[in-house]
């Protein structure tokens, strides 16, 4: 993986007064000229840290965690940085030679380009899924990166799950005039519920599940589209969600603990039958991948059962219905392609308390998603046991995949809150499972 959250100097502490911003999200393209990143912003705040996302021929190679000088970063800078972390990758797309600062010029097509060229020339149609409750803001800009799509055969269906309020519908309505969106209604609360629905109305349909605080990379169905012809075999292409902004401490503490990604970076990646000796399917970390950027082939997520709705957001588990789904792929012996070109951008969490419910939802939601496995499958136990040593050594190391990007300044609560949620993990797992048939017997009354 590229430079990460633990190798820049911890910048100065700035009081609440100051007119500063913690960091800056930028594409880096190498194939342009490099740009001087200046300290003070077009807005007049003055930026201590750029968050990079480094791309040849708009493929992804890795990130850059930078701190910004009085002076900005200037090209060589940016060169020289690039030169220190993803060098070898450069080389390996362009051949011999130093990072390049003016740009690249090349004499044919780049192979990356000229592939997914010819894979959009046979494009199969996908569905893209998200699920949205009450966020009509975030979700008109999702919309918009949608319909922007560099991709020839798809369409959005928004599931409004428990609305309380038209304003999604309105959303949807505005975006349907201009391009391919339905929108339907899942009545009962929880994401799961309304992930569901959305497979029950798209039978036989590859879908691509994207959440409605993000927002898709132009070529992101394209990416998703090359992995599922790359790689027949593939039950399930996930791909790598970065920060849309870090404006905040608390966006920026959420990266220190791994972002979406915890480890996986921009190396592309393959899970099934013949690798459960390399990583066990029962330990997702670094993960399979996440709901927020997943796309199944048809008939899928039917074959597992469809989504726990004892899981996912708006339950007491408060999430995981995505991870179960994934080792439940994989213990039925289907495969997940982790494919880092398919790129979405999140935005996280801006406050503090904000993110501390996060936290404790990662944990409550992951042990619950062992409950709900160990439920439908106890002899599991055995080898979950085994995994123990492993999972205490990553909460508890110092570089392991979850604990390697962060950093001094990282609220220590954080990780306490994250761990409170896993020991309430198993009672919030039958608390929401009691739940969600209460809802489904008060629809069938």
């Amino acid at each position: 993986m590229s430079a990460d959250l633990g190798r820049s100097v911890i910048p100065a502490q700035r009081t609440p007064g100051d007119n500063y911003l913690p960091g800056i999200v930028r594409d880096l393209e190498l194939a342009q000229p490099l740009p001087l990143i200046p300290a003070v912003q077009p807005d007049g705040r003055r930026a201590e840290q750029a968050w990079l996302l480094v791309r040849l021929f708009s493929e992804p190679l890795g990130f850059l965690l930078l701190d910004i000088p009085a002076a900005g970063l200037q090209p060589a800078d940016l060169a020289a940085a690039v030169e220190a972390e993803l060098g070898d990758s450069v080389r390996a797309r362009l051949g011999d030679g130093p990072v390049p600062v003016h740009g690249v010029n090349p004499a044919s097509e780049p192979e990356f380009l000229a592939k997914r060229r010819a894979v959009l020339t046979t494009a199969p149609h996908i569905t893209v899924v998200v699920c949205t409750r009450e966020h009509p803001v975030e979700l008109a800009k999702c919309l918009d990166s949608l319909l922007a799509q560099e991709y020839p055969a798809f369409r959005v269906l928004v599931v409004d799950n428990a609305p309380v309020s038209d304003r999604t519908a309105e959303v949807v309505k505005a975006a349907a005039a201009r391009g391919p969106v339905d929108y339907i209604v899942e009545p009962k609360a929880g994401l799961s519920f309304a992930r569901n629905t959305a497979v029950k109305a798209a039978p036989g349909q590859i879908l691509a599940w994207l959440d409605d605080d993000e927002e898709a990379d132009a070529h992101w169905l394209a990416e998703v589209a090359r992995a599922l012809h790359e790689h027949p075999e593939a039950d399930v292409v996930s791909g790598v969600i970065v920060p849309a902004e870090l404006e905040t401490k608390a966006q920026i503490w959420f990266e220190q603990f791994g972002g979406h990604s915890k480890g996986r970076g921009f190396k592309p990646d393959r899970f099934g039958p013949d690798t459960k000796h390399v990583q066990s399917p029962l330990y997702p970390l670094p993960p399979f991948g996440t709901g927020a950027n997943m796309t199944f082939r048809p008939g899928v997520i039917e074959r597992i059962g469809l989504f726990d709705t004892a899981l996912g957001a708006g339950t007491p588990a408060m999430g995981s219905e995505d991870t179960l789904a994934f080792t439940q792929v994989l213990l039925t012996g289907g495969t997940i392609v982790y494919q880092p070109s398919a790129v979405t951008r999140h935005y996280h969490r801006r406050d503090l308390e904000g993110l501390r419910k996060q936290m404790v939802g990662y944990g409550t939601g992951l042990v619950a998603a062992y409950t709900s496995l160990l439920m439908s499958r106890p002899a599991l136990i055995f080898p979950l046991i085994r995994l123990v040593p492993s999972a205490l050594k990553d909460m508890t190391g110092k570089d392991t995949a979850r604990t390697a990007t962060i950093r001094e300044d990282f609220p220590q609560e954080l990780l306490s809150a994250n761990r409170r949620g896993m020991l309430a993990g198993p009672r919030a797992y039958f608390t929401s499972r009691r739940a969600a048939r209460a809802k489904v017997r008060a629809t069938q009354a």
